[in-house]
């Protein structure tokens, strides 16, 4: 059983059963858990979606059930890259420059009201088209990763992007922007992934049909 949380309209299709939307909480979940007998989790959610993860910790524990966590290595940066890391998304507002510039906003659509207090102009990439322009001041590019450094870099140039913000999700279906940034010497205002709970955690898939393979799952 495959579950989406449901923020994208047309989200890619999976080869096994799925689901989309939320599942209640932690006692919804529990419910979910052993009304199907599901046997094990994996926790393959984005790194800030951090509430489900620590719903999904907390709802394994009290069902009994196994639990693993996928997740991505964060990005590092390099000895060329100009990043400045924040906590959080009130940290990348406060973080962007006072006089006007054009920042590109890699960061998805669930976040991106208080940079309105800015007068910036904002570059946004969304995987769906706005009903309505999201920020005051905005440049909205519909399309869907991975994407190419090379693209990123045309399209950074185009956009005449001076600042990237972005979250450290990590992996390589989005660090085009981070390279392409990199080659035009632009400052990149990182925000660190939130703080959770210790998981039993590994970094690729085969690692997690490993652990699958081998844990007693009571099937």
């Amino acid at each position: 059983m495959f579950s989406y949380a449901g923020r994208t309209d047309a989200p890619v299709a999976q080869p096994l059963p799925t689901r989309v939307g939320g599942f209640g909480g932690v006692a919804g979940l529990v419910g979910y858990l052993q009304d199907q007998q599901i046997s094990a989790v994996v926790d393959a959610t984005h790194p800030f979606a951090a509430q489900m993860s620590r719903n999904a910790l907390e709802a394994c524990a009290i069902a009994g059930v196994r639990l693993i966590c996928l997740q991505r290595p964060a990005w590092r940066a390099e000895a060329q890259d100009d990043w400045r890391h924040v906590a959080d998304i009130a940290g990348a507002v406060a973080a962007l420059p006072a006089d006007r510039t054009r920042v590109f906003l890699a960061i998805g659509k669930q976040n991106l009201a208080p940079f309105a207090a800015r007068s910036h102009h904002y570059l946004l990439r969304l995987v769906d088209a706005p009903k309505a322009p999201p920020l005051p001041d905005c440049t909205v590019v519909v399309a869907r990763g991975p994407f190419t450094a090379k693209n990123d870099l045309d399209l950074l140039r185009a956009q005449r992007i001076s600042h990237i913000v972005a979250k450290n999700s990590g992996g390589t279906g989005a660090d085009a922007k981070l390279i392409a940034a990199r080659e035009l010497g632009l400052r990149v205002i990182m925000i660190d992934r939130p703080a959770l709970p210790a998981r039993h955690m590994v970094g690729s898939v085969a690692e997690v049909m490993a652990w699958l393979d081998h844990a007693d799952l009571g099937v």
